[in-house]
Parts: C-alpha cells; sequence; structure tokens
C-alpha cells in the first residue's frame, strides 16, 4: 500500500465518515443553532448548514459520542467537549459563544429545573470545599489576569476609557458611598476576596473593619499585605465561616459573596443580617450576580468552575435574606454592562498569559478558563445575567441619603 493510502486509512479510521445517523443528529442540532448564523461540521468536515448568509463561525464536532452529548444534555456537554479538544470553535470564541447564548435565551429547560430539585445545600465543609475549588488554584494563576490588586469582582466603569485598575478603585468608592461610611464606624465584610476593599475602606474612610472568608490563599495574601500597609489596628481578617459571625456593626457589606451562599441556606444570611447589623443607624449593600428569574445556573460552570454556586433573583433576595432579617430595601442598581466589560478586560489578560497558564496547568485548564469566561461576558452582555447592588437599612433606620445624587457626586472622605 502507498504512503499516502496509508495515511488516508489511518485518518478514515481515526475520524471515520458521518453516517447517515450521525448526519440526522447533525441536522438537527444545526437547526437549533441556525439562527446564531453559526455552522455546524462534523468530523469528516461535512456540514448541513445552508444558512442565507456567511456564518459568523463554526462549532466542529471531533467525534460520534460528542454529538450524541450536545444533543442529549448541551449545557454540560458543550464546555466538557471544549475542554477536551473535542469540539473547537473556528472564529472568535466570544462573538460565538454570545450567539449562542442569544439563542438559548427561554424559560428553564426540564434538565434545569430537575438539576434545581436536586440542588444540595451548602455545608459548612462543603462551603469552604466548593470556595478551594475556585479560589485556591494559587495566587499566581489569578495575578496572571486580574489588576494588580487582585480584585474578582465587577469593576465601575465611570467613562468607557478607564483602566480596569481605575474602574475597581471606583467600584470601591461607589460601595463606600452608597455606604455613607463615616470615620470610627465598624464594617462587617462577608467574603473579601484578596482584601482590597477592606484595606480600601479602612484607609480611604477611616472605619474600622472585620473581614471574614473562608479561602486560606487569599486570606493569606490579605493578612500580609494589611501588614505591609501599616492597617493591621484597623483590618481584621478572620479565616471563618459567614454563619459564625458575632457582634454588631455599622455597617454590613458582601461584593460577590451571595452567589456562593445557595438558597437552601437564605434562612442563615438573614439571621446573620438580623443580628450584626445595627438597628439605629445600620445599613448594608449586598453585590451579587442575579438573574431576573429563577434558574439554576449553567450546568457546567456550577459543576467545573463554580460548585455549589446560584445566582438568585432580586425577589429571591427581598423574599428570603432581607424581609426576614427586618430590612428595607433603600436602593437597586444594576452593573450588568459594566460586569461584561470587565470581563472583557480579564480575558484580554488572560489571553497574554494563556501560554504560561497552558504550561502550568495543562491544555484543558487553560480552555475550561478560556471558555468560562467567554461564557461569563456573553452572559452579561445578552442580559442571561444580572449585576445586582441592593442598599438596605432595618425596617425603623432612616435611608442614608435623601436622594441618589450623593451616590454619584462624592461630598469628601477621610484620608486617614
Amino acid at each position: 500500500m502507498q504512503r499516502s493510502h496509508l495515511v488516508d486509512a489511518y485518518a478514515a479510521a481515526i475520524h471515520p465518515p458521518a453516517r447517515v445517523f450521525d448526519r440526522w443528529l447533525g441536522t438537527r442540532l444545526q437547526r437549533a443553532i441556525a439562527p446564531a448564523a453559526i455552522r455546524l461540521e462534523l468530523w469528516d468536515a461535512s456540514s448541513p448548514y445552508s444558512g442565507p448568509t456567511l456564518p459568523i463561525g463554526s462549532v466542529v464536532v471531533h467525534d460520534r459520542a460528542t454529538l450524541i452529548g450536545l444533543i442529549v444534555d448541551p449545557d454540560l456537554s458543550f464546555g466538557d467537549a471544549y475542554t477536551a479538544g473535542r469540539v473547537e470553535i473556528r472564529g472568535d470564541l466570544g462573538t460565538v459563544v454570545e450567539a449562542l447564548t442569544r439563542v438559548t435565551l427561554g424559560p428553564p429547560t426540564w434538565r434545569e429545573r430537575l438539576r434545581g430539585v436536586l440542588e444540595r445545600p451548602n455545608s459548612l465543609t462543603s462551603a469552604r470545599r466548593n470556595v478551594h475549588h475556585h479560589y485556591d488554584l494559587g495566587n499566581e494563576f489569578y495575578e496572571q489576569w486580574l489588576d494588580q490588586d487582585l480584585v474578582y469582582t465587577c469593576a465601575y466603569f465611570e467613562h468607557p476609557q478607564m483602566t480596569l485598575e481605575a474602574a475597581q478603585h471606583a467600584k470601591f468608592d461607589l460601595v463606600c458611598r452608597k455606604l455613607r461610611l463615616r470615620p470610627g464606624e465598624s464594617v462587617l465584610e462577608a467574603g473579601c476576596g484578596w482584601g482590597t476593599l477592606a484595606l480600601h475602606m479602612a484607609h480611604k474612610y477611616g472605619v474600622h473593619v472585620t473581614a471574614f472568608n473562608v479561602s486560606r490563599e487569599q486570606l493569606a495574601y490579605a493578612k500580609d499585605r494589611a501588614r505591609r500597609e501599616g492597617m493591621t489596628d484597623r483590618v481584621e481578617f478572620i479565616d471563618d465561616d459567614y454563619r459564625n459571625v458575632r457582634g454588631e456593626y455599622d455597617a454590613f457589606v458582601s461584593v460577590g459573596m451571595l452567589e456562593h451562599v445557595g438558597l437552601h441556606h437564605y434562612e442563615s444570611l438573614s439571621q446573620v443580617l438580623g443580628r450584626v447589623v445595627r438597628r439605629d443607624g445600620g445599613r448594608g449593600l449586598l453585590h451579587f450576580i442575579g438573574r431576573d428569574a429563577p434558574r439554576p445556573l449553567n450546568a457546567w460552570t456550577r459543576r467545573r468552575i463554580f460548585p455549589g454556586a446560584y445566582a438568585p433573583t432580586l425577589a429571591e433576595v427581598g423574599a428570603q435574606v432581607l424581609t426576614p432579617a427586618g430590612m428595607s430595601i433603600v436602593d437597586v442598581e444594576n452593573l450588568r454592562l459594566h460586569y461584561a466589560r470587565t470581563l472583557a478586560h480579564w480575558r484580554a489578560r488572560f489571553k497574554n498569559a494563556e501560554e504560561h497558564v497552558r504550561a502550568q496547568y495543562g491544555a484543558d485548564f487553560e480552555r475550561a478558563w478560556e471558555l468560562y469566561l467567554a461564557g461569563a461576558q456573553a452572559a452579561f452582555s445578552t442580559g442571561w445575567m444580572q449585576l445586582f447592588q441592593v442598599v438596605f437599612v432595618p425596617l425603623e433606620t432612616a435611608p442614608p441619603y435623601w436622594t441618589r445624587r450623593d451616590m454619584y457626586e462624592p461630598q469628601g472622605h477621610a484620608k486617614l
């Protein structure tokens, strides 16, 4: 047998021609994604695409098992297949993922409803384990693509030209102005990340901060930074779960933690707020990823990236967290487009670091995070996900401001 025939035979063994059944499945899947103007290509280079216009990109499926998985359980199978290289995206990944996201906008599927029913509560043990899964990957990993202060939450872009670093600090100031922090007050922060907001509040607004977190790597970084900046007398970082918080505080703040609580533990969070927020003049702010209608997080994201996570609706937070705690909502703002822009910055930085990430963590890990960031940007760009900031006070306490003008026109703050 000549060499060319051997090569052809080997290729056919690895990628056998698509059969009638394969082409039928491919046609069915192509119809589902047709509104996105995305071309489906099978492993033998055949395609059922017949759109009136040129496709914006292609989804290439490399084997029969993957094709079946995309039909049976697309939410989980697509991410797993892309991570393993069994699905390839030709064209700009972000553009293709956003187009696919728009196609899937709609009510929850029966799979999503079933997964919601089967959701397990986040116990103290599982909550710590889930946090370790996502946040304790090594600070060096996050240093590759976050801003210089390692802020891993939505930034606030006062104008489009702002750098990511400036927008993150603008977010901190917006949070502090919404809370009307005053020198000498006590603040409880639940889920403090690498500690930048806690240090910002203490340094710029003169408050005393007690910050809880269960990520050991984040806490080690935050404590070291507090020592280096001479802030240990005003900021205390505690390795513990938010449910164990005791004491009374002038203000409560949580930025990016509520998503990890889970519906089954909203009662616990409500009890925490009811006992720690001072009834006379106390106030709080929740900054969290949310939804317009109840549904579980994307199955692949929840299983591979954010185990135990749930993005709540405003109604769920109001009815199950704030109202039972005796709290009244005084302001709500949706910053979802700010999060889409934040993710655009993160994706660009991650792209620049992808070779380093691949070398240190492996190709599968790098592809998983590439897809996760692209999917998150698409979710906020399309309105699939929201980013809410909710300010609340005890029922018997007056709102901390007369109009919203004070939030956006800072009156000056203590620089200590």
